[in-house]
């Protein structure tokens, strides 16, 4: 095989810029790709990229897609009564989707992301095995990202490269300031890209052209302590704008579109010991009952003990103690030690 060709997805800010680094002395072909989505505050200065790194950048437009595969995603989830998850969605249809689909239509073999997390058996010109590559979450177990990258398919995974995976983030600074390697972007964003003004439901209501609708807010037992302002603006578990005083504070435990409800009850009674999921997406040779899982129902949760009893793309969950905020809409990543197993959306 001739030398591989290897694009990088560049942002500009310090993670990709030090892949891009890596990229270039680990490959002798190489090219960087940044794409825009069309809710970017201001212009990425790529040429001030390209001078640091000293191999040329294509500037690929996606907003057409990312429109329609995240935002309307994101919009439509929400006025279901689920809560969407759109940084997942974007590696799976963006990054590792549109993106990747161009970069090879440029001659790549592969895409190198600045993400925090590894392949097993993944990307090499001398790899000959046709094992389905697999993730692994991130060394730095602060910055890991394998949650929000662990809806990738097999034929997605095997022309990924992860260069920051096997690092933690103090060295990644390190190297930049070695190699002078300056972010051409403040910072990188930690919320929804493509919603600068940071409301939600705002940014529904104009995207859909729809007015809040009220609704009655019900506690555990059936009484009606409260009115809603629309069912788009709360998440399972969410405390924070409910606004009914109560004895101690109200958590939302349920979201029913059909009669325009929010349910709400007290922390004490968030905790749900079994949920179901679908769309699952598999990466591992045990089909059926694994017992000794570790489930992340989002991002920010530690992972909890489980048993996924899995028949195709639908599974049931059972957790080993009831877990608090399980939300429809979300992923449920299912680990075993640092190895994503595979993913399903809540139900």
């Amino acid at each position: 095989m001739s030398s591989p060709v290897v694009a990088v997805a560049l942002s500009g800010g310090i993670d990709s810029l030090v892949s891009g680094f890596l990229i270039k002395k680990a490959y002798k072909e190489v090219f960087g790709i940044h794409f825009t989505t069309g809710y970017e505050s201001m212009p990425v200065d790529t040429h001030a990229i390209e001078s640091q790194l000293g191999f040329p950048i294509h500037i690929l437009d996606l907003s057409s897609v990312f429109e329609k595969e995240v935002v309307s995603y994101f919009t439509s989830t929400y006025l279901s009564g689920k809560t969407p998850n759109p940084c997942l969605v974007c590696n799976q249809k963006i990054k590792f989707g549109a993106l990747l689909s161009h970069a090879l239509d440029l001659g790549a073999d592969a895409l190198a992301t600045g993400h925090y997390a590894r392949v097993h058996n993944g990307f090499s010109v001398t790899n000959m095995d046709e094992t389905c590559p697999w993730l692994e979450k991130g060394v730095d177990l602060n910055k890991d990202q394998s949650y929000f990258l662990a809806r990738l398919g097999c034929s997605q995974l095997a022309k990924s490269i992860f260069p920051l995976g096997s690092m933690d983030k103090p060295r990644v600074r390190k190297i930049a300031h070695d190699q002078g390697l300056v972010p051409v972007i403040p910072s990188e964003s930690q919320d929804i890209c493509f919603i600068r003004e940071k409301n939600f439901a705002q940014f529904i209501n104009d995207k859909q052209g729809i007015s809040p609708l009220p609704g009655p807010v019900m506690d555990i037992t059936g009484k009606q302590v409260g009115t809603h302002n629309g069912l788009h603006t709360f998440t399972i578990g969410q405390r924070r704008g409910i606004n009914i005083p109560a004895s101690e504070p109200y958590y939302v435990r349920g979201i029913c579109m059909a009669d325009n409800t929010l349910h709400v009850c007290f922390k004490k009674d968030l905790g749900q010991k079994e949920m179901e999921v679908d769309q699952i997406i598999w990466n591992h040779p045990r089909t059926e009952t694994c017992h000794d899982l570790i489930t992340k129902i989002r991002y920010a949760h530690k992972g909890a003990a489980s048993v996924l009893t899995r028949t195709g793309q639908r599974g049931k969950v059972k957790f080993n103690t009831p877990q608090n905020a399980v939300t429809p809409g979300q992923a449920a990543v299912f680990y075993r030690d640092n190895r994503v197993l595979g993913a399903g959306i809540i139900q």
